[in-house]
């Protein structure tokens, strides 16, 4: 008996081994181990990524996919666009072939424009741009490096080259910006297939310049190149081979997005971005499509921070007036979603399985992604051309967050307490 009681208990503490070193499976090891006993046609991530990111982000495809036994509906990944699956923004590279080739026109006033545009910013747009062509007639920007300077140093900063504060009034911080919004404002009176043309041309313009190139821009010096990060086309090619949906949501503007948004096969219908609303004659206007019950507006409610959220909701869920708003169960939610700014921090946070992050030491995303509350945020340096650690933790205790009056405060957690201050880990 006393044999039997010692074999007992031998074989009961390995099970308990057994069991113990069973929790102990690194990402890595689990997804191995899931891909041998699995489909063997299960589509797989390559490329480089830090960490055990690639095998944890595996996880997410092999367990919410159709490689789990038991799929479902299809599950839901969303990115960002800009700096999130491509480095350098398209739509400010559209922008800036657009005034090397004099493809602004000229508006009656520059305060119609933008709600918020202020007088000190309609007199240095006047002034810069002169009024020597008829409203409506394309403006001389290629040779009047004074008007491209001035446009671009509002896009860029929100006030005139003189310092002057550029936009002015109410908005909702959480909602809108108004300098992004102003960019399809820019366009009215081209048609979607005009600016579409453009971006296209942008396009292959960025792609073939060498990485690391910039150009000039009045007195600016901006960007002249844009890649794809590899790494996400491939998670997007294997998202969708694995039965995802996979959409973008950008604050660029649509027609824009969706030309580079087929680059990773990603169609018009799954691309969200703003949507200017079109006059009678199919012209683009400065009024753009609202979302949660918020009508049409000059650029009031855009897919930016809560924006976002409401956006993906109603497009893609369904979901109709104020209830786009709030955060849904985890049924109606992203099962994966990317992005790289504070613009991105709200439907990032929604992800049901993965938080994927490209730090560009934006306050708000990195306090949440940094404190990691749920552990299923996974930060990536950007992928091209990465930034320089910063030195300064996130103000996350104090002024890191966009309150919607346009004031900061604290980062908090759902369960109300505050986010420390979080050093810069990930460069």
């Amino acid at each position: 008996m006393r044999h039997l009681l010692v074999w007992a208990l031998v074989a009961a503490a390995a099970l308990a081994a057994a069991i113990t070193s069973s929790d102990a499976i690194t990402s890595s090891d689990a997804i191995t181990s899931s891909g041998a006993t699995g489909r063997p046609d299960c589509p797989r991530l390559s490329g480089t990524w830090r960490g055990d990111h690639r095998a944890r982000l595996q996880q997410v495809i092999d367990e919410r996919g159709t490689c789990a036994r038991n799929a479902g509906s299809a599950p839901v990944a969303v990115f960002d666009w800009d700096n999130t699956v491509t480095r350098n923004d398209v739509t400010d590279a559209t922008l800036g072939w657009a005034l090397r080739h004099d493809r602004i026109l000229r508006p009656a006033r520059w305060k119609d424009t933008s709600a918020w545009l202020t007088d000190a910013a309609d007199r240095a747009l006047t002034r810069a741009c002169r009024t020597d062509v008829p409203v409506g007639a394309p403006l001389r920007t290629s040779t009047r490096a004074r008007c491209t300077d001035e446009i671009v140093e509002i896009r860029e900063n929100g006030t005139t080259t003189s310092g002057a504060t550029a936009f002015a009034g109410a908005w909702d911080h959480r909602r809108t910006v108004p300098q992004y919004a102003w960019v399809p404002q820019l366009f009215a009176g081209h048609t979607v297939a005009e600016l579409s043309s453009y971006a296209r041309r942008a396009r292959a313009e960025a792609l073939a310049a060498p990485i690391g190139a910039t150009r000039t821009l009045g007195t600016h010096t901006v960007p002249a190149y844009v890649r794809y990060y590899s790494q996400q086309r491939d998670l997007i090619r294997t998202l969708r081979k694995a039965g995802f949906d996979v959409y973008v949501v950008s604050a660029g503007a649509e027609p824009v997005t969706e030309v580079w948004s087929r680059g990773v096969g990603i169609d018009a219908a799954h691309t969200l971005a703003i949507r200017s609303v079109l006059d009678e004659r199919g012209r683009i206007t400065t009024r753009n499509e609202g979302c949660g019950g918020v009508p049409a507006t000059r650029g009031g409610v855009i897919p930016y921070i809560d924006g976002k959220r409401c956006w993906i909701n109603q497009e893609i869920y369904g979901v109709r007036g104020a209830a786009a708003w709030r955060k849904q169960d985890p049924a109606h939610r992203p099962a994966l979603a990317a992005g790289d700014a504070d613009t991105d921090v709200t439907f990032v946070g929604d992800a049901t399985g993965a938080h994927l992050v490209i730090n560009r030491n934006k306050s708000e995303l990195m306090c949440r992604a940094d404190d990691d509350a749920d552990g299923r945020w996974l930060v990536e340096p950007m992928f091209i051309e990465p930034l320089p650690r910063r030195l300064d933790p996130y103000p996350c205790s104090t002024t890191a967050y966009n309150e919607p009056d346009g004031s900061r405060g604290p980062v908090v957690r759902e369960d109300g307490s505050v986010v420390p201050d979080q050093k810069d880990a990930v460069y």
